[in-house]
């Protein structure tokens, strides 16, 4: 799902919490950040639950759109969805949270609130449909679904990205579009046009660096990140959307990919000096969707190391970023709010990685 987190300067809030130690072997710190996420996500199944009676988290007020308790619902379900394919084994884990979607598709309210933020309205059916688990057939969200009409599924006054995005569910959802092929998307996608631009941006900011330099002027450029934020998530998306999750290859043009995991690398290197962790996973994950094993790569160890400092006792990755991250003083509801997505996205990619599996 598409999210557009800031990356703030300043100090690191007081109360980091309790970190782990790096006295484990790599392998080990890995097996943790798998089975403390998922552990820690199974243990908060009700904070999922828009419905559940005494919880509720989901439905804490966000600023930054109406629609939240279908957000968490939704990310639920691609990980179960993911999780599936990746170990059909008998895994309780797996099954209890495969169970509590299930519960929360058939529930008579859920279309509601899929269509609470207009903006976000379409993608949300689409997305509910195509993770949809068994069993959930006669659901009431199949309703709002067959609701979409030719306009919401148009690809006029989206972006190559956004007709991405769309194409995706609306394919694993069995809905028709007139969105183009996978072929012509790759080739418009922002893997194949943002190397270029983002080195183009670096050589800027590195003439300008010269220039104050030689006039003596001020304190050392920001470090910046080699893309905006916008275009960071929209980089890490795009590669699970073209790989359906690593499962295929990318499909990009020829010398695309090594110039897409040079990017990529770059990125982790600035998510790593700044503990800027939902998107350090997010960056391993396309690594793996652009066939690259992050633990071989000296960015995408840095990155798991990084991750693996900021894991709490609990399981959980406290925030997106050492900025925003949740205090342990926080209410339970305001600390799942702000620690859910970023634990989510790393129990995903240990899933990728081949960890946090059955045995």
């Amino acid at each position: 799902m598409t999210t557009t987190p800031g990356l703030r300067a300043g100090p690191v809030p007081a109360d980091p919490g309790p970190q782990h130690t790096e006295d484990d072997a790599p392998g080990h710190g890995l097996e943790r950040l798998g089975a403390g996420t998922l552990g820690w996500i199974g243990r908060h199944l009700d904070h999922f639950d828009p419905f559940a009676p005494a919880h509720g988290a989901a439905r804490t007020p966000d600023p930054g759109g109406a629609h939240r308790p279908a957000k968490a619902a939704l990310e639920l379900a691609l990980l179960t969805h993911c999780w599936t394919r990746l170990d059909p084994g008998d895994d309780p884990r797996r099954t209890e949270a495969t169970d509590r979607v299930r519960a929360v598709w058939q529930h008579p309210g859920f279309p509601r609130l899929l269509t609470a933020e207009p903006r976000g309205a379409t993608q949300y059916r689409l997305a509910c449909a195509a993770l949809a688990p068994a069993g959930t057939e006669d659901a009431p969200f199949r309703a709002a679904v067959a609701g979409l009409t030719a306009a919401d599924l148009a690809p006029v006054g989206r972006s190559p990205y956004q007709r991405l995005e769309l194409r995706y569910y609306a394919d694993k959802a069995g809905v028709a579009h007139g969105i183009e092929s996978y072929p012509e998307l790759a080739r418009r996608n922002v893997l194949v046009a943002l190397p270029a631009t983002a080195l183009a941006r670096a050589r800027r900011r590195d003439a300008l660096d010269r220039r104050d330099a030689g006039a003596a002027q001020g304190a050392p450029r920001p470090d910046e990140p080699p893309v905006t934020v916008p275009e960071a998530y929209a980089l890490t998306h795009s590669a699970f959307y073209l790989s359906d999750f690593a499962r295929t290859g990318p499909g990009l043009p020829d010398g695309a990919v090594a110039d897409a995991a040079a990017l990529t690398g770059r990125l982790l290197d600035h998510c790593v000096r700044h503990d800027w962790w939902d998107l350090a996973a997010e960056l391993v994950m396309t690594q793996v969707c652009l066939g690259l094993d992050p633990t071989g790569t000296p960015e995408g160890a840095a990155a798991l190391a990084c991750l693996a400092r900021a894991q709490c006792p609990d399981g959980s990755v406290p925030g997106r970023s050492a900025n925003t991250r949740a205090s342990t003083a926080d209410p339970a509801a305001e600390y799942f709010a702000k620690a859910y997505h970023t634990t989510l996205v790393t129990a995903l990619m240990t899933l990728l990685l081949g960890t946090g599996r059955t045995p």
